[in-house]
């Protein structure tokens, strides 16, 4: 068997050379490290990083706690945590809690229990079973996406001011009944989305209209039978937002089976852009989450714990982006040299808006 060593003689440089390229605890000359590369790919050597945990306790692997990895906002940052956690060397294990307290618990336990350095989890509405677990065991961990106090290093979206962006947007489009599809309760994100859509309200003189705001439960079966809802009432309202992209989904199926289209019945916008949202007809206005940023900054995050393991606990909120397409009513961007087509959807909402 192919030892360290053997590598060492080849390359023509020490073990401990070796080792610092193998790991990457201290920095080495780009020659050097070719070469330490060469003699590993000639020989054909693998590290053992088992045997190496044995010695240093460090197993060099981070746990992701993270529910719907289905959902495209949590498959780009698991793709920003993987790609961070293997330019620093690290492995990646993955469970998903399904957003079950009790579940969750459980899941970050086995990550812990497999010995990883520490752990990144996106919390549950409920997570205190799962914060005094880490707490009580000294476990390093970063939540991401949801906050949960200040104990914890966090990384999210910055959600205080999205939500009003799109509320004021579709307010100066002439609409005054504007309603919000919210996420499941307990969650910080949806807490501050229903605080900001409020804001926005109060930022452009309308008044909040309970019967405006619907829990959608941050899944698409919530989100449509919310829409469904919301279009029951006696004054439905003329321009609707939708609180995440699996939301966006449930009301778009609401009102395709209510044969509500959009933007001439009524106006949507989203939190949450997805790759697709260039492609329903008409395009999604949407607010983009930085959401490989938020993978990446949550290694960093740990990292960071793991190398300063006293340093105080940070809270880190990523700008968002106004994606601005047709869907609020806005007009379809004409080619260069050619002029925007009439807006039509406007004074529709306008006077729908002014029917007793």
């Amino acid at each position: 068997m192919t030892t360290m060593a053997d590598v060492a003689r080849r390359a023509g440089v020490s073990v401990a050379t070796v080792s610092h390229v193998l790991n990457g605890t201290r920095p080495v000359r780009p020659s050097t490290r070719a070469a330490v590369l060469g003699a590993i790919d000639e020989l054909g050597y693998t590290h053992n990083t088992l045997a190496r945990s044995l010695v240093t306790s460090r197993t060099r692997s981070i746990g992701l706690a993270v529910s719907a990895i289905s959902n495209p906002y949590f498959t780009e940052i698991l793709q920003g945590v993987e790609a961070g956690a293997l330019a620093a060397g690290y492995s990646l294990l993955i469970a998903d809690p399904h957003d079950d307290p009790r579940h969750e618990r459980t899941v970050v336990q086995l990550l812990h229990e497999r010995r990883v350095d520490g752990v990144i989890v996106a919390p549950s509405a409920e997570p205190a079973e799962m914060v005094e677990y880490l707490a009580r065991r000294a476990v390093p961990a970063v939540f991401l996406d949801r906050l949960v106090g200040d104990a914890h290093d966090q990384v999210c979206a910055e959600n205080t001011g999205p939500v009003r962006q799109l509320v004021e947007h579709l307010a100066d489009l002439g609409h005054t009944r504007i309603g919000l599809v919210a996420g499941l309760p307990g969650l910080s994100t949806t807490t501050e989305r229903v605080e900001d859509y409020r804001e926005g309200l109060g930022a452009r003189g309308l008044p909040f209209v309970p019967a405006l705001l619907a829990g959608g439960n941050s899944e698409a079966a919530g989100a449509q039978a919310a829409t469904r809802q919301l279009l029951a009432a006696a004054e439905p309202p003329t321009a609707l937002i939708t609180a995440n992209n699996a939301m966006t989904i449930g009301a778009l199926r609401a009102l395709r089976e209510l044969g509500r289209a959009v933007p001439h019945d009524i106006a949507l916008a989203c939190f949450d852009d997805f790759s697709w949202a260039e492609l329903f007809t008409p395009r999604l206005t949407a607010i983009a989450q930085p959401s490989k940023d938020i993978g990446a900054t949550a290694v960093r995050l740990l990292l960071e714990r793991l190398a300063e393991p006293d340093r105080p606990p940070r809270t880190l909120r990523l700008p968002c982006t106004f994606v601005h397409r047709t869907s609020c009513g806005c007009p379809e961007p004409a080619p260069a040299g050619r002029p925007a087509a009439p807006q039509a959807a406007r004074p529709a909402a306008q006077e729908r808006n002014r029917t007793p």
